[in-house]
């Protein structure tokens, strides 16, 4: 039922679809309200609130983007699904079949059990891509929401904060980068910034604060003498002008990812120009050349060339009179409504997308590229490094001979662009001329470079495995893999065949014929594959990297030649002379036991713990949410073997190995900063590696030893203070 703060809440929500020139089911959208609210009652957010107030929350950040009324539904409802005891049906009845498909389409998999985090996250966000390719307004709703949670993350924990804003940062401001949606991206990239790196976020928005009413002044010199200027040649034509300043994440990444000083980035202030049609904007653009000095090398032409979201200006950066850097955009109105809302334009301005649409076919086509390189590859978990390659929101602009442009994620190479024309030209691709000149394949394509793909008509001419380690973009991988996996089946299974036997071997596994075929049937299955067949071929082409699976498939054998062995109490519980553990655990029943910390997830003092009875090696500990740890005791093959396990009484003198990953901004120093507040907290350092990313990250794997779990979080807790320190995660290794 609905009370007064229901309707003054309400309220807000009319307001805003008020301001908006669109023909609302008002009718409709009250129904999903009052369904939202009756779901929800006695359920309550993070930061007390009342849980209503987020899916509402949601809806007008949609109105204020000018969606349509089902999407305001959707927006109502985006939780019931997940959180309550209404279903797809029940949804689906009272508010049709479109309504309930966007909000089954938000819905997370939060019923489905994964074997990891990663495997969670990229089917999560392949079901959200199919659902975009249904209806595009799927994402548009989840956008929202993760912009909503964002802004009210500070209920969460620290760690939750850091996991949240490193999610938003990688996966969905790409995301809403690719489609348009300028102000939603950017403030999902500064809130993510401001929870990753809280130090420099405050030491730029400090910068801009100082310098920007000096700046804000000039720039308002400047914007009347070009009115007053264009007002006087161009009397007749229609303008709108407007500054905009920088967004804190942008300037960040320019600052501390490039290394530039705040004063080199000449693009934080900028006077945008708005008029009617697209000669209007290249005539404007001479008449500010001829008031303004333009800077060499720095003009761009996104009119001509648009950026993959579609976006469509004229840049260039000019000095006044005063000696102030400055960009000036010019665009026309559509293009302005492109630029500020992106896909979601369609909605507001052209109430809704035809399916005929060809621009609309370009602007979504790299969802079905990211979902046919998924199908390729057989593994999602490629989904989610394709967002942060294939999505990267710096490109570059390569051109074939015939003039058509291709745009490339920075640090393409010939590979990538040999693909990105069709993957007939890359199979068949035998070289490659950059500018007239014979290059190597490895060569990194650069913005107005005139390429030409070498190819030949040679029936036996096959693409080389190499050219994996050569491509930057998943979209070029996959289509390498999937070649490989359709036209050299006989040769994938063999080379598949003889890797796992190579690596059975170096691991001891060793089974009779008969029970070998099973055991291998059984690895096929596990990774969604039909037959040993299938299973070797994935091997063979790259589909299936047994670097990744060999750990499991070692417990495996492990727990199978277990299984076939008859357990005896003596194999169970063998005497030792140990009476008590040295390390501080007591398990349950069991004296005269010899107690060991388990490799496979290094329990600390402080964890949850259980023990397992090993035959002949005593009891050995785990974390109870370690992988080889069954989530149902009662469920498992030997519930038997499974005890109660504490700890009590851990010696001062007592220290565990342990290892972290601590990811951050690629920034000198970083690695020495880390070593230095080790060295500060007295921390004993094993082992210490540091590695550079493609996105401009840095990956720091350092193996310490720790009292415990306090005083773990301690050490993760200082280092998580450095500057440009992302996220900082315990490992196992």
């Amino acid at each position: 039922m609905m009370n007064e703060v229901h309707e003054k809440d309400y309220k807000k929500l009319l307001a805003v679809l008020e301001e908006q020139n669109i023909e609302y089911n008002l009718d409709a959208i009250r129904k999903a309200y009052e369904c939202c609210i009756d779901a929800h009652n006695g359920q309550y957010r993070f930061s007390k609130e009342e849980y209503y107030v987020h899916p509402l929350s949601v809806a007008i950040i949609l109105a204020q983007m000018g969606m349509d009324s089902e999407c305001i539904e959707a927006a109502l409802l985006h939780d019931v699904i997940e959180d309550t005891p209404i279903t797809h049906e029940n949804v689906e009845k009272e508010f049709g079949s479109s309504v309930a498909n966007l909000v089954e389409g938000v819905t997370k998999l939060g019923k489905i059990q994964f074997t990891s985090k990663e495997e969670f996250q990229s089917e999560n966000l392949r079901k959200m891509l199919i659902a975009m390719n249904e209806d595009i307004r799927v994402i548009i709703i989840k956008l929202a929401d993760r912009l909503h949670n964002m802004r009210t993350i500070d209920a969460m924990t620290d760690k939750k904060q850091r996991e949240k804003s490193l999610e938003t940062l990688e996966i969905f401001a790409p995301i809403a980068h690719r489609l348009g949606i300028r102000a939603l991206k950017e403030e999902l990239e500064d809130l993510a910034i401001m929870h990753l790196d809280p130090i420099a976020y405050h030491e730029v928005e400090e910068l801009l604060s100082l310098r920007s009413q000096q700046r804000q002044e000039v720039l308002s010199l400047i914007r009347k003498r070009i009115e007053e200027h264009l007002h006087e040649v161009l009397p007749d034509t229609n303008v709108t002008i407007e500054s905009r300043v920088k967004s804190i994440h942008g300037i960040y990444r320019k600052m501390y990812v490039q290394g530039r000083d705040f004063d080199e980035i000449y693009d934080i202030y900028a006077v945008r120009i708005i008029v009617d049609t697209i000669a209007d904007c290249y005539n404007i653009l001479g008449i500010m050349h001829d008031m303004f000095r333009p800077i060499p090398n720095r003009f761009k032409d996104y009119i001509s060339t648009p950026k993959p979201n579609m976006y469509q200006s004229l840049h260039t950066t000019v000095i006044s009179r005063e000696g102030v850097p400055f960009e000036i955009q010019i665009r026309t109105y559509e293009m302005h409504h492109t630029a500020e809302y992106g896909i979601a334009a369609h909605w507001k301005y052209k109430e809704g997308i035809n399916r005929d649409d060809r621009k609309m076919e370009e602007r979504l086509s790299w969802v079905r590229q990211i979902l046919e390189s998924q199908n390729d590859d057989g593994n999602a978990v490629d989904i989610v490094q394709t967002i942060k390659t294939d999505l990267a929101q710096e490109d570059v602009f390569a051109v074939t001979p015939k003039g058509d442009v291709i745009n490339l994620p920075v640090g393409s190479t010939i590979v990538d662009f040999a693909f990105a024309i069709h993957t007939a030209v890359g199979i068949r691709m035998v070289g490659a001329k950059v500018d007239g000149r014979i290059v190597p394949l490895s060569h990194t394509v650069k913005t107005g470079e005139i390429i030409e793909i070498i190819t030949t008509n040679q029936q036996n001419h096959a693409p080389s495995r190499d050219w994996l380690k050569i491509a930057v973009t998943n979209q070029a991988k996959s289509k390498i893999r999937g070649w490989f996996k359709k036209e050299r089946r006989t040769e994938n299974i063999e080379t598949g065949k003889t890797e796992l036997e190579r690596e059975f071997s170096r691991n001891g596994i060793n089974l009779p014929e008969a029970e070998m075929e099973n055991f291998i049937l059984d690895l096929a299955k596990k990774q969604h594959l039909g037959t040993a067949e299938d299973f070797y071929a994935a091997i063979g082409y790259g589909g299936v990297l047994l670097s990744k699976i060999m750990p499991r498939i070692k417990d495996d054998y492990q727990a199978l030649i277990k299984a076939s062995k008859p357990v005896t109490i003596e194999d169970v519980v063998k005497p030792v002379t140990h009476h008590k553990s040295s390390n501080g655990v007591v398990v349950e029943g069991i004296d005269n036991c010899l107690i060991k910390l388990s490799k496979c997830c290094s329990p600390l003092p402080g964890d949850d713990i259980i023990g397992f009875i090993t035959r002949g090696h005593g009891v050995s500990i785990h974390k109870r949410d370690c992988s080889n740890v069954p989530k149902d005791i009662s469920a498992s093959s030997e519930p038997e073997r499974w005890v109660a396990a504490r700890w009590n009484d851990v010696p001062n003198s007592e220290y565990f190995v342990t290892t972290l990953q601590i990811s951050g901004i690629d920034r000198d120093g970083i690695v020495l900063d880390v070593t230095a507040a080790l060295y500060n907290m007295k921390v004993t350092v094993h082992a210490i590696n540091a590695r550079s990313t493609r996105d401009g990250n840095c990956v720091t794997t350092v193996t310490l030893k720790t009292a415990g779990k306090e005083h773990l979080r301690s050490i993760t807790d200082r280092l998580s203070k450095l500057h440009g320190v992302y996220s900082i995660e315990r490992i196992h290794q």
